[in-house]
Protein backbone atom coordinates (compact mmCIF):
# COMPACT_ATOMS: atom_id res chain seq x y z
CA UNK A 1 0.00 0.00 0.00
CA UNK A 2 3.10 2.42 0.71
CA UNK A 3 4.30 2.18 -3.11
CA UNK A 4 0.61 2.16 -4.47
CA UNK A 5 -0.20 5.69 -2.30
CA UNK A 6 3.43 7.19 -2.61
CA UNK A 7 3.20 7.04 1.29
CA UNK A 8 6.73 5.58 2.79
CA UNK A 9 5.89 4.44 5.90
CA UNK A 10 7.11 6.17 8.71
CA UNK A 11 7.53 3.55 11.13
CA UNK A 12 5.73 0.14 12.45
CA UNK A 13 2.08 -0.14 13.54
CA UNK A 14 1.00 -2.56 15.67
CA UNK A 15 -1.61 -5.50 14.47
CA UNK A 16 -3.45 -7.84 15.98
CA UNK A 17 -6.67 -10.85 15.60
CA UNK A 18 -9.02 -9.78 17.75
CA UNK A 19 -12.89 -11.22 18.48
CA UNK A 20 -15.56 -9.69 17.04
CA UNK A 21 -17.03 -8.64 20.10
CA UNK A 22 -13.36 -7.48 21.31
CA UNK A 23 -13.42 -4.69 18.13
CA UNK A 24 -17.03 -3.97 19.59
CA UNK A 25 -16.71 -3.50 22.71
CA UNK A 26 -13.75 -1.24 21.39
CA UNK A 27 -15.66 0.67 19.36
CA UNK A 28 -18.15 1.05 22.19
CA UNK A 29 -16.11 2.55 24.20
CA UNK A 30 -14.36 4.86 21.63
CA UNK A 31 -18.18 5.69 21.28
CA UNK A 32 -18.44 6.42 24.67
CA UNK A 33 -15.30 8.41 24.91
CA UNK A 34 -15.88 10.60 22.37
CA UNK A 35 -19.52 11.51 22.99
CA UNK A 36 -20.92 14.93 23.16
CA UNK A 37 -24.71 15.11 24.95
CA UNK A 38 -25.86 17.97 24.25
CA UNK A 39 -24.34 17.67 20.30
CA UNK A 40 -26.07 14.35 19.89
CA UNK A 41 -29.11 15.60 21.40
CA UNK A 42 -29.00 18.61 19.43
CA UNK A 43 -28.39 16.55 16.01
CA UNK A 44 -31.50 14.10 17.53
CA UNK A 45 -33.79 17.50 17.35
CA UNK A 46 -32.70 18.65 14.11
CA UNK A 47 -32.90 15.75 12.11
CA UNK A 48 -36.20 15.51 13.71
CA UNK A 49 -37.45 19.26 13.20
CA UNK A 50 -36.16 18.39 9.19
CA UNK A 51 -38.51 15.53 8.86
CA UNK A 52 -35.53 13.29 8.58
CA UNK A 53 -36.21 10.25 11.70
CA UNK A 54 -39.42 9.95 13.73
CA UNK A 55 -39.75 12.19 16.89
CA UNK A 56 -38.86 9.98 19.53
CA UNK A 57 -36.31 7.51 16.97
CA UNK A 58 -33.41 5.49 18.89
CA UNK A 59 -30.76 7.37 17.24
CA UNK A 60 -27.62 6.83 18.94
CA UNK A 61 -28.54 2.95 19.50
CA UNK A 62 -29.39 2.89 16.26
CA UNK A 63 -25.85 4.16 14.96
CA UNK A 64 -24.12 1.99 17.19
CA UNK A 65 -25.81 -1.22 16.13
CA UNK A 66 -25.29 -0.02 12.98
CA UNK A 67 -21.42 0.52 13.42
CA UNK A 68 -20.95 -3.04 15.47
CA UNK A 69 -23.08 -5.08 12.89
CA UNK A 70 -20.55 -6.59 10.40
CA UNK A 71 -17.28 -4.77 11.59
CA UNK A 72 -14.22 -6.97 10.38
CA UNK A 73 -11.23 -4.87 10.82
CA UNK A 74 -10.14 -1.07 11.79
CA UNK A 75 -7.19 0.62 11.93
CA UNK A 76 -6.94 2.72 15.85
CA UNK A 77 -5.21 6.10 15.50
CA UNK A 78 -4.85 6.52 18.77
CA UNK A 79 -2.82 3.63 19.23
CA UNK A 80 -2.22 3.69 15.89
CA UNK A 81 -3.07 -0.30 16.04
CA UNK A 82 -4.72 -2.15 13.18
CA UNK A 83 -7.39 -4.78 13.87
CA UNK A 84 -8.88 -7.58 12.46
CA UNK A 85 -11.51 -10.03 13.49
CA UNK A 86 -10.68 -13.59 13.60
CA UNK A 87 -14.12 -14.22 12.02
CA UNK A 88 -13.21 -12.40 8.47
CA UNK A 89 -13.92 -14.49 5.83
CA UNK A 90 -10.24 -14.85 3.95
CA UNK A 91 -11.55 -14.01 0.81
CA UNK A 92 -12.01 -10.31 1.90
CA UNK A 93 -8.94 -10.59 3.99
CA UNK A 94 -6.90 -8.61 2.05
CA UNK A 95 -8.98 -6.26 0.79
CA UNK A 96 -9.76 -5.20 4.72
CA UNK A 97 -5.94 -4.99 4.60
CA UNK A 98 -5.68 -2.71 2.07
CA UNK A 99 -8.41 -0.16 3.34
CA UNK A 100 -7.34 -0.13 6.83
CA UNK A 101 -4.04 -0.08 6.22
CA UNK A 102 -4.45 3.05 4.05
CA UNK A 103 -5.87 4.50 7.00
CA UNK A 104 -2.68 3.70 9.36
CA UNK A 105 -0.67 5.49 6.02
CA UNK A 106 -2.76 8.44 6.17
CA UNK A 107 -2.62 8.81 10.18
CA UNK A 108 1.17 8.68 9.79
CA UNK A 109 1.79 11.52 7.18
CA UNK A 110 -1.62 13.73 8.11
CA UNK A 111 -2.87 12.45 11.99
CA UNK A 112 -5.91 11.93 10.56
CA UNK A 113 -7.62 12.33 13.76
CA UNK A 114 -6.85 15.97 14.22
CA UNK A 115 -7.38 16.47 10.94
CA UNK A 116 -10.86 15.49 11.21
CA UNK A 117 -11.53 17.23 14.42
CA UNK A 118 -9.89 20.65 12.31
CA UNK A 119 -13.25 20.81 10.41
CA UNK A 120 -15.76 21.26 13.66
CA UNK A 121 -17.96 22.41 14.81
CA UNK A 122 -19.18 22.29 10.52
CA UNK A 123 -21.11 19.45 10.35
CA UNK A 124 -20.86 19.55 6.36
CA UNK A 125 -17.07 19.94 6.24
CA UNK A 126 -16.95 17.01 8.33
CA UNK A 127 -18.51 14.84 6.68
CA UNK A 128 -16.61 15.87 3.73
CA UNK A 129 -13.29 15.21 5.55
CA UNK A 130 -14.92 12.02 6.13
CA UNK A 131 -15.65 11.72 2.49
CA UNK A 132 -11.50 12.23 2.08
CA UNK A 133 -10.66 9.49 3.98
CA UNK A 134 -12.92 7.02 3.47
CA UNK A 135 -13.11 7.77 -0.26
CA UNK A 136 -9.65 7.57 -0.61
CA UNK A 137 -8.86 4.20 1.09
CA UNK A 138 -11.71 2.47 -0.86
CA UNK A 139 -9.87 3.84 -3.89
CA UNK A 140 -6.78 2.42 -2.78
CA UNK A 141 -8.33 -0.77 -2.15
CA UNK A 142 -9.32 -1.02 -5.57
CA UNK A 143 -5.55 -0.23 -6.57
CA UNK A 144 -4.69 -2.96 -4.55
CA UNK A 145 -7.36 -5.59 -6.53
CA UNK A 146 -5.87 -4.03 -9.73
CA UNK A 147 -2.17 -3.91 -9.06
CA UNK A 148 -1.30 -6.80 -11.35
CA UNK A 149 -2.95 -5.56 -14.66
CA UNK A 150 -0.88 -2.09 -13.77
CA UNK A 151 -4.49 -0.50 -13.41
CA UNK A 152 -6.09 1.43 -10.68
CA UNK A 153 -9.21 3.72 -10.05
CA UNK A 154 -8.41 6.63 -11.74
CA UNK A 155 -8.11 3.85 -15.41
CA UNK A 156 -11.98 2.79 -14.32
CA UNK A 157 -15.17 4.05 -14.53
CA UNK A 158 -16.73 5.54 -11.66
CA UNK A 159 -16.93 3.52 -8.48
CA UNK A 160 -20.52 1.57 -7.82
CA UNK A 161 -19.88 0.97 -4.36
CA UNK A 162 -22.32 -1.31 -4.21
CA UNK A 163 -20.43 -3.33 -6.11
CA UNK A 164 -17.38 -3.03 -3.93
CA UNK A 165 -19.19 -3.15 -0.10
CA UNK A 166 -22.66 -4.96 -1.29
CA UNK A 167 -25.91 -4.82 -1.26
CA UNK A 168 -26.91 -2.43 2.10
CA UNK A 169 -30.17 -4.74 2.53
CA UNK A 170 -27.65 -7.21 3.37
CA UNK A 171 -26.89 -5.40 6.53
CA UNK A 172 -30.15 -5.81 8.45
CA UNK A 173 -29.54 -3.11 10.96
CA UNK A 174 -28.68 -0.50 8.37
CA UNK A 175 -31.59 -1.71 5.86
CA UNK A 176 -34.70 -0.66 8.13
CA UNK A 177 -32.89 2.53 9.51
CA UNK A 178 -34.15 5.98 8.14
CA UNK A 179 -32.83 7.36 4.53
CA UNK A 180 -30.74 10.01 5.84
CA UNK A 181 -28.41 7.35 8.56
CA UNK A 182 -28.22 4.98 5.55
CA UNK A 183 -26.86 7.72 3.43
CA UNK A 184 -24.74 9.44 5.89
CA UNK A 185 -22.68 6.52 6.41
CA UNK A 186 -22.75 5.21 3.04
CA UNK A 187 -21.48 8.89 1.43
CA UNK A 188 -18.29 8.89 2.71
CA UNK A 189 -17.43 5.52 0.74
CA UNK A 190 -19.42 5.81 -2.26
CA UNK A 191 -19.06 9.93 -3.09
CA UNK A 192 -15.73 10.19 -1.45
CA UNK A 193 -14.67 7.31 -3.48
CA UNK A 194 -15.63 8.94 -7.05
CA UNK A 195 -14.16 12.25 -5.57
CA UNK A 196 -10.93 10.56 -5.16
CA UNK A 197 -11.10 9.01 -8.74
CA UNK A 198 -11.97 12.66 -9.81
CA UNK A 199 -8.76 14.16 -8.56
CA UNK A 200 -6.28 11.13 -9.30
CA UNK A 201 -7.51 11.78 -12.81
CA UNK A 202 -6.91 15.21 -13.05
CA UNK A 203 -3.79 15.35 -11.75
CA UNK A 204 -0.68 13.20 -11.41
CA UNK A 205 -2.07 10.73 -9.11
CA UNK A 206 -1.40 9.79 -5.63
CA UNK A 207 1.86 11.82 -5.54
CA UNK A 208 -0.38 14.56 -5.79
CA UNK A 209 -3.64 13.81 -3.29
CA UNK A 210 -1.61 15.01 -0.09
CA UNK A 211 -2.66 18.89 -1.99
CA UNK A 212 -6.11 17.14 -0.56
CA UNK A 213 -5.27 16.92 2.87
CA UNK A 214 -3.33 20.56 3.05
CA UNK A 215 -6.49 21.89 0.81
CA UNK A 216 -9.28 20.00 2.37
CA UNK A 217 -13.07 19.91 0.33
CA UNK A 218 -14.79 22.84 2.22
CA UNK A 219 -18.45 21.06 1.62
CA UNK A 220 -20.23 17.90 0.92
CA UNK A 221 -20.98 19.98 -2.50
CA UNK A 222 -17.45 19.67 -3.49
CA UNK A 223 -17.32 16.17 -2.90
CA UNK A 224 -20.59 15.27 -4.64
CA UNK A 225 -18.93 17.66 -7.79
CA UNK A 226 -15.32 16.96 -7.80
CA UNK A 227 -15.04 20.08 -10.71
CA UNK A 228 -15.94 22.63 -8.11
CA UNK A 229 -12.97 21.75 -5.66
CA UNK A 230 -11.01 21.33 -8.81
CA UNK A 231 -11.80 25.14 -9.63
CA UNK A 232 -11.81 26.29 -5.74
CA UNK A 233 -15.72 26.99 -5.83
CA UNK A 234 -16.45 27.26 -2.42
CA UNK A 235 -19.34 27.88 -0.48
CA UNK A 236 -21.30 31.33 -0.34
CA UNK A 237 -20.85 32.36 3.96
CA UNK A 238 -24.38 32.39 5.21
CA UNK A 239 -24.76 34.07 8.50
CA UNK A 240 -27.80 34.14 11.22
CA UNK A 241 -28.88 37.29 12.86
CA UNK A 242 -28.46 37.61 16.72
CA UNK A 243 -31.41 35.89 18.21
CA UNK A 244 -30.63 37.28 21.84
CA UNK A 245 -33.51 40.13 20.52
CA UNK A 246 -35.64 37.98 18.65
CA UNK A 247 -36.62 35.12 20.42
CA UNK A 248 -38.38 35.30 24.65
CA UNK A 249 -35.29 34.11 27.30
CA UNK A 250 -36.89 30.90 27.48
CA UNK A 251 -35.47 29.56 23.99
CA UNK A 252 -32.37 28.02 24.05
CA UNK A 253 -30.06 27.71 21.36
CA UNK A 254 -29.21 24.02 20.94
CA UNK A 255 -26.57 24.55 18.02
CA UNK A 256 -25.98 26.67 14.94
CA UNK A 257 -24.30 24.46 11.99
CA UNK A 258 -24.51 23.31 8.00
CA UNK A 259 -27.01 20.85 6.08
CA UNK A 260 -24.80 21.02 3.14
CA UNK A 261 -25.59 20.11 -0.50
CA UNK A 262 -26.15 16.52 1.03
CA UNK A 263 -28.33 17.25 3.88
CA UNK A 264 -30.40 19.71 1.49
CA UNK A 265 -30.93 16.90 -0.88
CA UNK A 266 -31.58 14.26 1.86
CA UNK A 267 -34.68 16.49 3.10
CA UNK A 268 -36.00 17.15 -0.72
CA UNK A 269 -35.43 13.04 -1.09
CA UNK A 270 -37.44 12.42 1.74
CA UNK A 271 -40.69 14.24 0.64
CA UNK A 272 -40.39 14.74 -3.09
CA UNK A 273 -38.22 11.76 -4.34
CA UNK A 274 -34.91 11.13 -5.11
CA UNK A 275 -35.04 12.46 -9.07
CA UNK A 276 -36.33 15.66 -8.48
CA UNK A 277 -34.05 15.93 -4.95
CA UNK A 278 -31.00 15.40 -7.41
CA UNK A 279 -32.17 17.55 -9.99
CA UNK A 280 -32.54 20.48 -7.16
CA UNK A 281 -29.97 20.30 -4.69
CA UNK A 282 -27.12 21.37 -6.70
CA UNK A 283 -28.57 24.38 -6.64
CA UNK A 284 -27.48 25.00 -3.41
CA UNK A 285 -24.93 28.01 -2.86
CA UNK A 286 -24.80 27.79 1.06
CA UNK A 287 -26.92 27.87 4.47
CA UNK A 288 -26.61 28.06 8.02
CA UNK A 289 -29.25 26.86 10.23
CA UNK A 290 -30.26 27.34 14.39
CA UNK A 291 -32.52 24.70 16.62
CA UNK A 292 -33.91 25.87 19.43
CA UNK A 293 -36.00 24.42 22.41
CA UNK A 294 -38.25 26.12 24.63
CA UNK A 295 -37.06 25.29 28.50
CA UNK A 296 -40.55 25.66 29.79
CA UNK A 297 -42.36 23.66 26.68
CA UNK A 298 -40.05 21.49 25.50
CA UNK A 299 -41.45 23.03 21.90
CA UNK A 300 -38.49 23.19 19.22
CA UNK A 301 -38.09 25.99 16.94
CA UNK A 302 -36.24 26.00 13.63
CA UNK A 303 -34.24 28.66 11.84
CA UNK A 304 -33.03 27.78 7.88
CA UNK A 305 -31.12 30.51 5.87
CA UNK A 306 -29.95 28.88 2.50
CA UNK A 307 -28.10 30.64 -0.68
CA UNK A 308 -29.09 29.74 -3.95
CA UNK A 309 -27.09 30.01 -7.35
CA UNK A 310 -29.49 32.21 -8.85
CA UNK A 311 -32.20 33.79 -8.48
CA UNK A 312 -34.66 31.65 -10.67
CA UNK A 313 -32.83 28.87 -8.34
CA UNK A 314 -34.13 30.23 -5.45
CA UNK A 315 -37.47 30.46 -7.25
CA UNK A 316 -37.32 27.08 -8.10
CA UNK A 317 -36.42 25.73 -4.31
CA UNK A 318 -39.09 27.76 -3.15
CA UNK A 319 -41.58 25.46 -5.09
CA UNK A 320 -40.24 22.72 -4.38
CA UNK A 321 -39.81 23.10 -0.36
CA UNK A 322 -43.02 24.24 -0.17
CA UNK A 323 -44.33 21.09 -1.01
CA UNK A 324 -41.81 19.29 1.01
CA UNK A 325 -43.22 21.05 4.19
CA UNK A 326 -46.72 20.34 2.97
CA UNK A 327 -45.85 16.91 2.40
CA UNK A 328 -44.14 16.96 5.95
CA UNK A 329 -47.04 17.79 7.85
CA UNK A 330 -50.64 16.59 6.82
CA UNK A 331 -52.65 18.11 10.03
CA UNK A 332 -51.26 22.03 8.16
CA UNK A 333 -54.20 24.77 9.35
CA UNK A 334 -54.66 28.06 8.03
CA UNK A 335 -52.99 27.95 4.43
CA UNK A 336 -51.31 30.96 3.34
CA UNK A 337 -49.49 30.74 -0.22
CA UNK A 338 -47.90 33.55 -2.54
CA UNK A 339 -45.45 33.28 -5.00
CA UNK A 340 -42.44 33.65 -2.80
CA UNK A 341 -44.32 33.26 0.71
CA UNK A 342 -46.07 30.27 2.19
CA UNK A 343 -47.25 30.02 6.04
CA UNK A 344 -49.46 27.30 7.58
CA UNK A 345 -49.97 26.24 11.33
CA UNK A 346 -49.56 23.22 12.43
CA UNK A 347 -49.44 21.30 16.19
CA UNK A 348 -45.92 22.26 16.82
CA UNK A 349 -46.31 25.87 15.69
CA UNK A 350 -46.49 27.81 12.32
CA UNK A 351 -44.49 27.26 9.63
CA UNK A 352 -43.19 29.99 7.55
CA UNK A 353 -40.79 29.88 4.20
CA UNK A 354 -39.89 32.88 2.10
CA UNK A 355 -37.95 33.49 -0.55
CA UNK A 356 -35.82 36.88 -1.62
CA UNK A 357 -33.39 37.03 -4.80
CA UNK A 358 -30.99 33.64 -4.20
CA UNK A 359 -32.20 33.40 -0.76
CA UNK A 360 -34.95 31.60 1.40
CA UNK A 361 -35.77 31.35 4.41
CA UNK A 362 -37.74 28.31 6.34
CA UNK A 363 -38.98 29.38 9.84
CA UNK A 364 -40.61 26.38 12.04
CA UNK A 365 -42.27 26.23 15.20
CA UNK A 366 -43.10 29.62 16.08
CA UNK A 367 -45.65 32.55 15.52
CA UNK A 368 -45.92 34.89 12.98
CA UNK A 369 -44.26 37.97 14.78
CA UNK A 370 -41.12 35.78 15.68
CA UNK A 371 -40.93 35.64 11.89
CA UNK A 372 -41.38 38.85 10.86
CA UNK A 373 -38.61 40.25 13.45
CA UNK A 374 -36.19 37.39 11.65
CA UNK A 375 -36.84 38.45 8.23
CA UNK A 376 -36.38 41.99 9.38
CA UNK A 377 -33.36 41.21 10.82
CA UNK A 378 -31.74 39.86 7.53
CA UNK A 379 -32.84 43.19 6.02
CA UNK A 380 -36.54 41.49 4.70
CA UNK A 381 -39.54 43.88 4.68
CA UNK A 382 -42.40 42.11 6.65
CA UNK A 383 -45.13 42.56 4.46
CA UNK A 384 -45.66 38.88 2.48
CA UNK A 385 -47.51 40.12 -0.33
CA UNK A 386 -44.72 41.66 -1.91
CA UNK A 387 -41.20 40.45 -2.55
CA UNK A 388 -38.26 41.36 -0.10
CA UNK A 389 -35.30 42.92 -1.27
CA UNK A 390 -32.51 40.84 -1.23
CA UNK A 391 -29.80 40.33 1.72
CA UNK A 392 -26.78 41.62 1.08
CA UNK A 393 -23.97 39.13 0.96
CA UNK A 394 -21.12 41.61 0.95
CA UNK A 395 -22.50 42.84 4.16
CA UNK A 396 -22.51 39.50 5.92
CA UNK A 397 -19.55 37.31 7.88
CA UNK A 398 -18.84 34.04 7.11
CA UNK A 399 -18.95 31.62 9.90
CA UNK A 400 -16.80 28.45 9.26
Amino acid sequence: MSQLLSLPVLHPIKKSVRSREQIRQYLLAEEKKDRDEAKDYADQKALEKFGLIPKGYPLEQSLNDILTEQIVGLYDPDNEEFYISDRADPTDLRMVMAHELTHALQDQHYHIDSWREAAKPNDDAELARDAVLEGAATAAMIDYMFREQHKGARDIPDIDIASILGDVNSSPTLSKAPAIIRDELLFPYAAGAVFTQHFLRATSGWQDFGRVFANPPASTQQIMHPDLYLKNVRPVPVTLPDFSTLLAPEWKKLDENLMGEFGVQEILQQFLGKDRAHELAPAWAGDRYAIFENQQTKEILLVFLLDLDSDADAARFFDAYSEALESKDATRTNPFHQPNFLSFGSPDGGVFLRCAARECLDVEGTDRIVFDRITHSIGWSANPDASPPAASHSDRIGIN
